[in-house]
Order: structure tokens, then sequence, then C-alpha cells
């Protein structure tokens, strides 16, 4: 594993937002397109491919971690600017056994950022 320095991490911004949509990407078996607010004048479209490990209505109206100053990334076409934070464990076979977004533990205003 690469180490980086605390210089590095601290140009990471993460903050907490809402997920206001969730559609389903054409062509895409493991992209949803997520609608997300993190606080800002206008929600973010972020890409994101968990569509295996949790359904639309699960995740609409529910909390997640953005990675927010990622460069925007055009992807099927589509502008995805951000990344919603993840943890999972793999098998073996590199198959996911267990997939979890990463949330707050109780409600925060969207924009909130983690340190």
């Amino acid at each position: 594993m690469e180490e980086i320095s605390i210089e590095d991490f601290a140009k990471i911004q993460m903050k907490v937002g809402t997920i206001i949509n969730v559609e389903d990407v054409d062509g895409a078996d493991k992209l949803l397109n997520l609608t997300i607010d993190i606080g800002e004048d206008n929600p973010r479209t972020i890409l994101s491919g968990i569509k295996e490990f949790v359904t639309k209505e699960e995740l609409v109206s529910s909390q997640c971690v953005v990675v927010a100053n990622l460069k925007p990334r055009k992807i099927k076409g589509i502008e995805s600017n951000g990344m919603v934070v993840a943890s999972f464990i793999k098998n073996e076979d590199g198959s996911v056994e267990t997939f979890s977004i990463v949330r707050p533990d109780k409600q925060m205003k969207n924009g909130s950022m983690l340190s």
C-alpha cells in the first residue's frame, strides 16, 4: 500500500450528502446514477458502481459520504461529479462478500465535512 502525507490527505474533501434520486444507467449492469444533495446550490450527479449491492429504494433519502473534489468524469456519456465512499470485503475469488456504503451514524446537515 502506498503511503501518502497528511498534506495529500488534507486535499481530499469528503462531505455528507443525502441521496435524493436514483436511476439506472442505460447499457450499464453495475452503475447507478445518483442525485445527491451535498449542501451546494445544486445537487450533484454521481455515478456509482453499486447496483448489484443495494436497491434504489434503500438509497433514496439516505445519507452517504461523498468525495466532493474529484475532477468530473464522463461515464456512459454522463458527467459524474464525485464518488460515494463504500467499504467491502472480498472473497478469495475476488467476488464481494460484504458491502456497505459509508454513512454517518446520525442525521447530519448536508455538506458537513469529514476529517
